[in-house]
């Protein structure tokens, strides 16, 4: 088994040990001091030295140079001082006069290394003589030997028997304490009060009050930990302790600070206790210039958010001022903080100041302006949805953005339109004239679409349908779309380009170059049977302001006949409407504005079946523009109007409906409270007795009885949830018993093993050893113990975890016996580590998923096998397998076809996305399901681990 060791050293030049006894018999100071450094990488490393002891006793010992001293302590730390039984090895008394020297020596480093080494000794034997020279150095005239002699008393008296060695060391601390001027010493004075005499540090401390303010940031520190548990172990007390935090708070020291604010969350839920801490928290995201301290404190402040939303509301301000640090990862969290704390009185305040930042990106020079636009736009809609009336002040500054280069950007601001003219009809005239104006500037194709859908929408009176078709014609520029000489020049450009294998592609280019519109790239995709395979995707780029062609005939004529299809749509919807305002009387203007639609739809036609562009139309939009042809010739057809007027409209408005009710539910449910008992005890605050008590005080006992009297004091769910998460390690009939707890808090897994001895023997050098597979690391090992018959011992072991794999932790038990010779062993079971305690449901908008599921390399592909015959029960199951979310709305998943295809979200505690599509169907011939689940992730531990637990739990509940 491996020993516990307080040095670790890298070493891979071992040097042979009669060379290191030469250099140590023969050499002067400094050549002793390199044999002594090899001596010691090589003992580290594993290398067995026995007879070195002599030599260096009789050669290094005597020695005068200071840091040979320092390298013979640190010899003595490593070597083993103890045989087989425990017991102190003879020749280890030769070192007890040296050390003795050494704690009188006239040099204080001397005196003081010797002191930090005697920290690290456990032996009692050895230490037992050396007292009275340690408690000596407790009044030696410089400050660090008595902070280092105040450090050894202390592991000293810890010891098994030390506090007998040393029965007067409280009182002899306490009083140094009070008449110590250095800051370490007093340090290192409070910590041994703190630790070994719990009540004289409390009275120091109460009998200081006024001058804690006053103390050095390390010693505030010790007081700040000596509150905490005295607060721990007696509750009723902390009134008075948490004026001390109050007090502390006021310090300059950032730490101590940030300690304080901690301490008064997890100590009080008064509204005076938590605004104090807040508002430390929000000063420190101010002052600190270090990003990662802000991404600590913006977690802090989540919290709070989470726990006391009512007080969080006040102090939005303060936490919005967070957006003026440059970096996108602390800009995001200050936004999902702020929207989840807006309000009817600070939503003004919030959103004038989103439009400032939103300003402040026009400024190319700043680096990401595109993805923080985009987080801001996405901000304001938020708040848009949530109070509409905010709407009519950002959304025509957003509408500036329409042309942004970024076209993620630019989506997000035209669905905040859509959404907004939907929702606000006092909006819509003005909104349909700003987009009118600035249609022009558009140049993404998937901008221009549901731009072009808004248009033939919402064109509702004459006046608006002729501007809005004035608008397309310009944007479409002249027929026709080309000219029968640019195809017979493009049918020679052809001919010549298959004598040089150029690509048609690049001819088309030549002639229709524009700098946007669409592209292609090429990614690998995973096959069903596990191969990869080359896919083609087309990617949306989008066009510079600056081009000489109209933007809709520019990408029209880059070959994106699916934007012709919504063009060809949104003419015929405004004509229909031209229809409807007529009331069955056509006019001149009216025939005249259906001849150019129909016009307009056959050139499209047309340009698509030409040799002109590389790619002919797909087979949907020929379609679509035919479908419009039809519905043109007939226009007059009432019920025809109806179906693409107002279902459209209507299907919409449904959807929209429906996600602000999902919001609204997912809020409330969010915002339950926990249900108390009908005869829980309530005491009232203006029942209560207020004699001696602080508003603080009086604030906190209130908080504490309404928590109890609304149940969120009651622990009854978090202990059945303990017994769930408790594995059984042993049999019943092992001599040892052993069963886990497993708790598993982000990056750490924290073992709480309780072994029992079922013999009736003491067992000895008990030990637990663990080990790993996966992205498991063992932290330490737990150190051995003795067993008395039928005792019973905790043991935690801490695990990091690196990566969201499945690991398994396994391992036994060792132990020695006094009827047994050998030692014995006894093998525990594995633990495997779940999937599910990484990963927790998470929501992603559907644009987001969708890009994310184009980028993420990493595919698993499980076949659905299950005895489940209903396809709505089995994605219940599949999502309370999983602990993912369903980011399909019910409606979409409504009604009884046999057939479901759903996506499934899940985020990682490393900030890994899991992507899950789940598509199966019901087979008509047998009732029983088929279809497949696919997984995406960015990486490949995640998509495994999750296709493996969907493939153990698909079959159905157990």
């Amino acid at each position: 088994m491996e020993k516990s060791c307080s040095m670790l050293i890298h070493f891979d030049k071992p040097m042979a040990a009669n060379e290191i006894k030469e250099m140590l018999e023969t050499g002067d100071g400094p050549t002793k001091a390199k044999a002594l450094k090899n001596a010691i990488m090589m003992m580290l490393n594993g290398e067995q030295l026995p007879a070195l002891f002599i030599t260096i006793v009789r050669y290094v010992l005597p020695s005068d140079d200071n840091f040979v001293q320092k390298l013979l302590l640190q010899y003595l730390e490593i070597i083993e001082k103890t045989d087989a039984n425990g017991k102190v090895l003879p020749e280890m008394i030769l070192i007890c006069q040296n050390l003795r020297n050494n704690l009188q020596h006239p040099n204080e480093y001397v005196r003081g290394s010797t002191l930090r080494f005697l920290c690290r000794l456990n032996e009692v034997e050895l230490l037992e003589p050396l007292v009275p020279s340690v408690m000596s150095n407790l009044e030696h005239r410089h400050s660090y030997v008595r902070r280092n002699a105040v450090l050894a008393v202390m592991a000293i008296f810890k010891l098994p028997g030390g506090d007998i060695l040393m029965q007067d060391a409280p009182e002899i601390i306490e009083k140094m304490l009070a008449t110590e001027s250095d800051l370490s010493t007093r340090r290192n004075s409070f910590l041994f009060l703190f630790n070994c005499a719990q009540d004289r540090a409390v009275d120091f401390l109460l009998n200081n009050l006024d001058q804690v303010g006053n103390w050095g940031d390390i010693l505030q520190m010790v007081a700040l930990d000596l509150v905490r548990k005295v607060c721990r172990t007696t509750p009723e007390q902390k009134g008075k302790y948490m004026k001390i935090i109050l007090q502390l708070l006021e310090t300059n020291n950032t730490a101590v600070v940030y300690e304080c604010a901690g301490a008064l969350v997890s100590m009080s839920s008064a509204p005076t206790a938590i605004r104090a801490a807040a508002n430390c928290y929000c000063q420190l995201l101010q002052s600190q210039s270090d990003n990662n301290v802000k991404l600590i404190v913006l977690d802090r402040l989540m919290e709070l958010k989470t726990n006391h939303r009512e007080v969080m509301q006040e102090m939005v301000m303060d936490v919005v001022r967070a957006l003026t640090s440059p970096n996108l990862d602390i800009r995001r969290k200050t936004l999902d903080i702020a929207l989840e704390l807006i309000t009817p009185r600070n939503i003004d305040e919030v959103v004038v100041t989103l439009k400032k930042e939103v300003v402040k990106t026009q400024n190319r020079e700043l680096e990401k302006n595109g993805e923080y636009r985009q987080m801001l736009v996405q901000a304001i809609h938020q708040c848009a949805v949530k109070f509409p009336d905010v709407a009519a002040n950002v959304v025509h500054l957003l509408m500036d953005f329409l042309g942004d280069s970024n076209t993620a950007s630019a989506l997000d601001v035209i669905f905040f339109v859509r959404e907004i003219v939907e929702t606000n009809a006092k909006l819509q005239e003005s909104i349909l004239q700003r987009l009118l104006d600035c249609f022009y500037q558009i140049r993404s194709s998937r901008v221009c679409a549901c731009a072009l859908w808004i248009i033939g929408e919402y064109s509702t009176d004459l006046p608006t349908i002729q501007a809005s078709l004035e608008v397309l014609k310009q944007s479409l520029g002249p027929l026709p779309f080309y000219t029968r000489e640019q195809e017979e020049e493009r049918a020679t450009a052809a001919a010549m380009s298959s004598d040089t294998e150029k690509p048609d592609s690049q001819i088309s280019s030549k002639k229709f170059s524009s700098s946007g519109g669409v592209s292609k790239t090429h990614r690998p995709a995973v096959l069903s049977d596990g191969t990869y395979a080359t896919q083609v995707s087309v990617v949306e780029t989008a066009m510079s302001g600056g081009s000489a062609v109209p933007n809709l005939r520019a990408v029209l004529l880059t070959g994106d006949f699916f934007l012709g299809s919504v063009v060809a749509t949104s003419l015929t919807k405004l004509v229909l409407r031209m229809y409807d305002l007529a009331a069955g009387q056509p006019s001149q203007a009216l025939n005249q504005a259906h001849a150019e639609v129909m016009l307009y739809v056959v050139s499209m036609m047309r340009l698509g079946e030409s040799s002109l562009l590389a790619h002919p139309i797909d087979d949907d939009s020929a379609d679509r523009l035919q479908l419009c042809l039809q519905v043109l010739s007939q226009a007059g057809d009432v019920q025809l109007r109806k179906i693409w007027l107002r279902e459209c409209r209507a299907a919409y408005s449904a959807m929209i409906a429906e996600k602000l009710s999902r919001e609204a539910d997912e809020s409330k449910a969010n915002s339950a409270l926990a249900v108390a008992q009908a005869d829980d005890l309530i005491d009232f605050y203006h029942l209560k007795n207020r004699k001696g008590l602080s508003q603080l005080e009086l604030e906190d006992e209130v908080a504490t009885d309404l928590k109890r009297a609304t149940g969120s004091l009651t622990s009854t769910l978090e202990n059945e949830r303990k017994l769930n998460r408790m594995l059984q390690l042993t049999g019943f009939s092992d001599p040892v018993y052993a069963e886990a707890y497993v708790t598993v808090h982000q990056y750490d897994i924290v073992l709480d093993v309780t072994v029992m001895n079922r013999t009736n023997e003491t067992l000895q050098n008990l030990c637990l050893e663990l080990a790993t597979m996966g992205d498991l690391k063992l932290v330490e090992r737990p150190q051995n113990y003795t067993l008395g018959p039928s005792d019973t011992k905790q043991i935690r072991a801490n695990i990091k975890v690196s990566s969201t794999e499945t690991g398994v932790i396994f391992g036994n038990i060792v132990y020695e016996s006094t009827g047994a010779a050998d030692r014995s062993v006894v093998v525990l079971n594995d633990i495997h580590i779940d999937i599910m305690d990484y990963i927790s449901p998470a929501s992603t908008a559907d644009v987001a998923f969708r890009n994310m599921w184009a980028e993420f390399e990493w595919e698993n592909k499980v076949a659905v096998n299950t005895s489940i015959t209903d396809v709505q029960s089995f994605l219940d199951h599949i999502v309370a397998s999983t602990n993912m979310k369903c980011l399909t709305p019910l409606s979409a998943l409504e009604g009884d076809c046999g057939f479901l295809a759903a996506n499934l979200y899940a985020k990682s505690v490393f900030g890994e996305d899991a992507l899950v599509n789940v598509s199966v169907e019901k087979q008509p011939s047998d009732g029983k399901l088929s279809g497949y689940i696919r997984i995406r992730s960015k990486t490949q531990g995640i998509a495994l681990s999750l296709g493996d637990k969907i493939t153990l739990k698909q079959k159905g509940p157990s």
